[in-house]
């Protein structure tokens, strides 16, 4: 197994560069090394990660049951050898020699009995995974016998349920927080999280080693899937999938909720509620009431079948949630039950890379893989996953509701609870403070003096004067005591009736009920419907009702916890916007490395990979040396594309049509001459290039402005006489269409062009919604323009102190890091860019790098290897457009 393997079971013959991927994974895996694998989009990455990672765990399975038996037989051997010759010698042996013998077979014998019973466990489970793989018919047939036991039991059930209720305040007993007995986390553990269900102990079963796959969306995850389905895998893996409930739900009530907090507050209450019931039912005694609803898809039998199921065919989520709607079983609990006994579970980031949310889900990393899949943003997504923002008006909100909570239970709430409840208050209300307002006021008319500040962690609790509470404390409360929950619960059930939601002011209705309404929209993650669309103040009405019903304490909860890392892992920005409601405080994460390193500590192998991975030196230096790892844990691959070199035509072009030199720095941009230049080279571009044409420029604001200049001076007109145009749309929900528009004039052209328009041209913007998870194959991309270098905004607080933070630590190479930082974001902004055109081994396009700046060798030697082997760089206009002119006349004639 140490020399790797030559051949990986694979539904077609492989390309060279998918063999060379698979072996070099399958080398990192067997190593336990660190690996960055990079592998263009087009080239099959996916089916090569599938086949060699899973090649590599039968092989490693395999020898570990063969290691065990070697064992097992040399143990026996041992001690059925050492049985005769201790029986004669017993009585003339000294005692140490007796004593030693008998310590040395005891050893041997715990040995033997391990190992049998760890193949017994091992046989088991075999045993169980073929006995679900042959058996669903009998499993379909049991799951519809229990779904109408489990009715007739509920029907029974309700016709003896008392209905009458309780006077005063008993009926919100759930809203209370449970009485808070000490500090000290070993104590009362369950207590507040009411632990696992007593009858599904049975089914926790121990892990086995396995592979955890994650990507960015949930489409990647399912495209993935659907890779795995078709591989020589796809009928003996174990596969699950996890979501979060809002993806897997498939109570009805619990999904029209919308948010992601009101499904989660509300998953978590009928839980709740099914323990009490459970517990009500084995003798104790029931306080008088209206019953609490329980999930209906929340049945242990349920869920142990949906589980089996699950192990026994490969599905992705959709197929999982049309499973839990037929079988009455939820696709949540359900697959974080078949975690342990599977051997390839796919998740999204957040599951990994989170450690509290890797904790809810079940994800154990000791001594597993883990692949990190369109990694190119590793960096940037660990730090915002940690990141946390708090404006002026959820503050107010929050510290509003916690008083009115507090004072309307202070009767029944214990002196400890008071005490935590008084401390979140005054971390809140210092908080408020630090931006300039006043507890208790409207924060729409409070005004502020407008400004960004940048504190350490220690500098700014001590600006808001709560460096003498103790956070971690609070933290610890907030987990143990579901603050957060009961005061959404709380907020929800008293909205309209005498509670005020957002402060004790009540002037200035309607921006009360606005206030804080783009934040929570952002937050929501909303699905599109094919109803129709309700007019924008209807829509306005219904989501200031939402935020009406919101509690943003779990925000507050997560503002909290950043503020207990490390005083130099994170700064604090105080932005102030004017008035209070706007003005927020906000926790960045400079050192993203604190929370990978545990990741790379816990697992036996991780893999990082990616279509560009470009730059691969200060990845390595920010997310893995300053993690821990050394060099030689890490292993890097990168692999050419499986398009014939003579299929791409990259080149740097220095100055356009007019001499005019291309140099898009802010200084220069802007000017006329400048901007004129830029459309007669796309007028050239458009006249030889047939399909499509896709345009990228560097920001929105300069993206608006060049576009404007070019419909005065008439250079728009002369674009859309030869291609359509159509320009990146502002709103997320719009793309598909635009695209589908913008492919469909593409199709029409290649069929008929006698109109004169021979395609289409799409605007766009790096970083944008096009630069990234969208293809331009074939006629849709044949040429992609890079108009200029897309560098960060080196005004931002932010990216200045991550600048100067990088410049403190270690570094190699004689060169500024913070400097490297901002050309690394470009760099890496544009190979995401132009790696969009060629999506597989027959599609070809040319790529063209409008800067002069692009021809510095520091600049080239960033990009993907494929396409800087191919660059050439032109000083001039004519020589440039004859190599592009002469590229499509020879597909042409290919094709024809």
């Amino acid at each position: 197994m140490e020399n790797g393997r030559d051949s990986f079971p694979f539904p077609y013959k492989p390309y060279d560069i998918q063999e060379q991927f698979m072996k070099a994974l399958y080398s990192a895996l067997d190593q336990g090394k660190v690996g960055i694998f990079e592998s263009p989009t087009g080239t099959g990455k996916s089916l090569s990660l599938i086949c060699g990672a899973l090649s590599w765990l039968t092989d490693y399975e395999e020898k570990k049951r063969q290691e065990a038996a070697a064992l097992l037989q040399e143990g026996e051997a041992s001690l059925s050898a050492s049985a005769a010759p201790s029986s004669s010698s017993s009585s003339a042996s000294a005692e140490p020699d007796w004593i030693s013998d008998f310590v040395q077979k005891k050893a041997e014998r715990d040995l033997v009995s391990k190992l049998k019973e760890e193949e017994l466990k091992r046989k088991k489970r075999e045993e169980r995974m073929e006995m679900i793989r042959n058996n669903i018919h009998l499993k379909y047939a049991s799951k519809r016998k229990s779904c109408e036991e489990d009715e007739a039991f509920k029907l029974l059930q309700l016709s003896k349920e008392e209905q009458t209720t309780t006077p005063g305040d008993q009926e919100d007993e759930e809203l209370i927080v449970a009485e808070y007995e000490s500090d000290d986390e070993s104590k009362s553990k369950s207590r507040f999280f009411g632990g696992e269900d007593e009858e599904d102990e049975e089914l926790v079963e121990e892990h086995v080693t396995k592979i955890y796959y994650c990507s960015r969306t949930h489409s990647q995850l399912a495209q993935f899937v659907h890779e795995v389905q078709k591989s020589p895998f796809g009928t003996n893996i174990s596969l699950v999938t996890l979501g979060s409930r809002q993806n897997l739900c498939v109570n009805e009530e619990v999904r029209r909720l919308g948010s992601i907090q009101h499904i989660n507050d509300r998953c978590m209450e009928m839980q709740k509620n099914k323990h009490e019931k459970q517990h009500h039912e084995g003798g104790a005694k029931r306080k008088r009431g209206p019953p609490k609803s329980v999930c209906p898809y929340n049945k242990a039998l349920a869920l142990q079948q949906m589980r089996d199921e699950v192990l026994g065919t490969v599905q992705d989520i959709e197929q999982l949630l049309k499973l839990g709607k037929e079988t009455k079983a939820c696709p949540y609990y359900s697959t974080r039950l078949a975690v342990p006994p599977a051997q390839l579970v796919v998740l999204p980031y957040q599951m990994v890379l989170h450690e509290g949310t890797r904790r809810a889900a079940g994800v154990q990393l000791k001594g597993q893989v883990v692949i990190i899949d369109e990694a190119h943003n590793l960096s940037d997504t660990l730090s915002c996953i940690h990141s946390a923002e708090l404006s002026g008006a959820q503050l107010c909100r929050a510290q509003s509701q916690l008083t009115q909570y507090a004072d309307r239970y202070k009767n029944r709430l214990k002196a400890k609870n008071l005490m935590y409840i008084k401390q979140i208050l005054f971390v809140i209300e210092g908080l408020i403070r630090v931006l300039g307002g006043k507890v208790g006021q409207n924060p729409q008319s409070q005004t502020t003096q407008a400004g960004t500040e940048m504190y350490t962690i220690n500098n700014f609790l001590f600006k808001a004067q709560i460096d003498n509470i103790n956070l971690f404390k609070l933290q610890r409360y907030f987990e143990k005591s579901m603050i957060s929950r009961k005061l959404g619960g709380f907020v929800e059930k008293y909205a309209g009736s005498g509670v005020t939601l957002h402060t004790h002011s009540s002037s200035n209705k309607e921006n009360r009920r606005t206030e804080g309404l783009n934040r929570y929209l952002q937050a929501l993650n909303s699905n599109p419907s094919s109803a129709p669309v309700p007019s924008a103040d209807q829509q306005g009405a219904s989501e200031a009702d939402k935020v009406l019903s919101a509690s943003p304490m779990m925000q507050v909860e997560g503002f909290f916890l950043a503020l207990t890392n490390s005083n130099t892992d994170g700064r604090v920005v105080l932005q102030k916007q004017g008035t209070l409601s706007e003005s927020s405080v906000k926790f960045l994460l400079l050192n993203p490395a604190v929370h990978f390193a545990q990741v790379l500590k816990e697992c036996r192998a991780v893999i990082i990979a990616g279509g560009t991975m470009q730059p691969v030196s200060d990845f390595k230096q920010e997310l893995l040396f300053s993690a821990g790892v050394k060099e030689e844990r890490i292993t890097e691959f990168s692999c050419g594309h499986v398009i014939p070199p003579e299929n791409i035509l990259p080149f740097v072009l220095c100055a356009g049509p007019s001499g005019q030199e291309l140099d898009f720095t802010f200084q220069n941009r802007d000017s006329p001459q400048m901007m004129d230049e830029t459309g007669r080279i796309l007028s050239n571009i458009c006249n030889v290039v047939p399909g499509g044409v896709v345009c990228f420029f560097p920001s929105y604001e300069y993206s608006r402005r060049i576009i404007s200049h070019w419909e005065a001076s008439g250079a728009l007109t002369r674009l859309g006489n030869k291609k359509k145009i159509f320009q990146e749309p502002k709103k997320a929900n719009q793309v598909e269409q635009v695209l589908n528009e913008f492919s469909r004039c593409i199709q029409r052209s290649a069929v008929d062009s006698s109109g004169g328009v021979t395609g289409a041209i799409l605007f766009s913007v790096v970083g944008g919604k096009m630069s990234e998870g969208i293809n331009f194959s074939d006629d849709l991309g044949r040429c992609v323009v890079m108009v200029g270098m897309p560098y960060p905004n080196i005004k931002s607080p932010e990216l200045q102190e991550k600048m100067s933070y990088l410049e403190h630590l270690p570094h190699s190479h004689g060169k500024n890091p913070g400097q490297a930082l901002i050309e690394n974001l470009c760099m890496k902004a544009v190979n995401q860019s132009i790696g969009r055109a060629i999506r597989h081994r027959g599609d070809y396009s040319s790529i063209v790098l409008c800067d002069r700046r692009y021809a510095r060798h520091a600049t080239l030697a960033k990009l993907p290897a494929w396409i800087k082997n191919r660059t050439s760089t032109h000083s001039g206009f004519g020589p440039a457009f004859a190599a592009l002119r002469k590229f499509f006349l020879e597909k042409r004639q290919k094709r024809e």
